[in-house]
């Protein structure tokens, strides 16, 4: 099977958490609905955005839903309480309306909309509940714009939890992931704690638990174009407590 004929019938929904995206969302819009995937769904999930990012994102969906198509849809959310909670919030609504993969994409740009496809179409052909795209496998990389210090930061956060939690998942810390939705099932999604970027981490320690495989493929991670990071202080003293927590638990289960 080729093209668009590969991915029919299979309903996949993108989760874009947003906060202050106002610059990014058009053309991430118009990107990742313009893929070659039939069964596509963009859910946009805002926390109240003071630029506006909720309200372009509704002009967007009447834009994109205009054929009479259920193409994009926007969660809007009424406090701004971490990237986790979005997540949780987006990846459950996408369960509840019958999607059969769900995708996490960030809205800044720095996750490569054209390795979609590839993503769907490793996780069809493997049987697996998630799919990475992974900066640290052979093949993946990061953007040159990247200053030694983030770059050391991100390696060893990843070598850090794979050493805790006892993980073959190179990069574990990764935002760009597709997911079956068993796989989400057996996780369920209302029982993790995590509310910023540890989120990561813990979903996909917790599917592999559930007997979940992984596939990493490699992808290049950009520098966002517009908009400043979410990352500060408290998000990256969470990610370095969350890995402990989690290996404590797992020896008293």
């Amino acid at each position: 099977m080729r093209g668009h004929d590969m991915y029919a019938g299979v309903p996949v929904t993108v989760v874009m958490p947003t906060y202050n995206e106002a610059a990014n969302l058009p053309r991430m819009a118009e990107a990742v609905l313009g893929l070659p995937v039939d069964g596509l769904h963009l859910k946009i999930v805002d926390d109240s955005s003071p630029d506006g990012t909720g309200r372009i994102a509704e002009e967007l969906a009447e834009k994109y839903n205009g054929d009479g198509r259920w193409r994009m849809s926007v969660l809007h959310r009424t406090e701004k309480d971490g990237l986790g909670r979005a997540y949780v919030a987006g990846m459950s609504a996408a369960l509840a309306e019958g999607a059969g993969y769900v995708l996490q994409m960030d809205a800044d740009g720095s996750h490569p909309v054209e390795a979609v496809p590839r993503m769907l179409g490793t996780a069809l052909a493997s049987g697996v509940g998630l799919v990475i795209g992974s900066r640290y496998v052979e093949g993946g990389a990061l953007d040159e714009e990247w200053g030694r210090h983030r770059v050391l930061l991100s390696r060893f956060a990843n070598r850090y939890a794979r050493a805790v939690l006892g993980t073959k998942i190179r990069d574990i810390t990764a935002g760009f992931n597709l997911w079956s939705a068993q796989a989400l099932r057996d996780v369920d999604l209302a029982t993790l704690d995590s509310a910023g970027y540890s989120f990561q981490v813990e979903l996909k320690y917790k599917a592999v638990r559930a007997g979940h495989s992984a596939v990493e493929i490699p992808i290049r991670f950009e520098e966002r174009t517009e908009g400043v990071s979410k990352m500060n202080l408290a998000t990256q003293i969470e990610s370095a407590l969350v890995p402990l927590r989690l290996r404590l638990r797992s020896r008293r289960s």
